[in-house]
């Protein structure tokens, strides 16, 4: 669910809470529209909106800790992956495919993340990227190394390959984790009994007069509103 959608339904929810409160309003009986009524009620709301906040905290921390887990495995994926790329350096002309392949595969990931369409969960489906993959896990499989440390960085670079794939599944089994949706679906829910309860209990009065026309000392035509005086007709 996208992020507008999101605002969409709370942005719904608030206003028909508001929309609830008045036909409320207009339906409660006078002795429950007294002072002691709307001070109990105001008591209620405001433990409400405390709750509400508490649960806003709750889900932005929650986003932020998805957040950071994110940044950090892309960082680690992105230090092995330039180890991989020196190691099969260091292993020598046989390894140039192999490279090759690495940077291809390095820069598909890159246009398929931060496409100029933008960022969708479609992008990161395993399937589409698990050719490349073993085609290079592969390339790398096949090397024929000659001497001890050809055969020490061959090893080296399968295992940092099978850290890249490990690293990657999990980024992607986190990704739909960022929302606490119990969390925001009790906050939504918050917001239009909040709104709820104060619409119910307010009036919407208007505390002033009737506007007074005079002209200014240089002749000019002036509307001023006598503010804090009781209405009169």
């Amino acid at each position: 669910m996208s992020s507008l959608t999101i605002a969409a339904i709370v942005f719904g929810c608030a206003f028909g809470g508001a929309l609830l409160g008045i036909v409320l309003h207009a339906k409660l009986p006078e002795h429950h529209l007294d002072s002691d009524s709307k001070e109990v009620v105001k008591l209620v709301m405001g433990l409400i909106a405390t709750m509400a906040a508490l649960v806003l905290s709750l889900l932005i921390a929650s986003a932020k800790s998805s957040y950071d887990t994110q940044a950090s495995d892309l960082n680690v994926i992105a230090a092995k992956v330039v180890q991989l790329d020196r190691l099969l350096g260091f292993y020598g002309p046989e390894a140039k495919d192999s490279r090759a392949m690495l940077r291809q595969a390095a820069l598909a990931t890159y246009q398929r993340v931060w496409s100029p369409s933008g960022v969708q969960i479609a992008h990161f489906d395993p399937s589409r990227m698990r050719g490349q993959a073993e085609t290079l896990y592969g390339s790398i499989q096949n090397l024929s190394p000659n001497t001890d440390a050809q055969r020490f960085i061959q090893e080296k670079a399968l295992q940092l390959g099978a850290d890249i794939q490990q690293t990657r599944l999990l980024m992607l089994q986190e990704l739909g984790g960022s929302v606490a949706w119990p969390f925001l679906a009790v906050l939504i829910f918050w917001i239009a009994v909040l709104f709820t309860g104060i619409r119910s209990v307010c009036t919407v009065q208007c505390n002033g007069d009737r506007r007074r026309v005079h002209r200014g000392p240089l002749g000019f035509r002036g509307d001023f509103p006598h503010f804090g005086a009781e209405p009169s007709l």
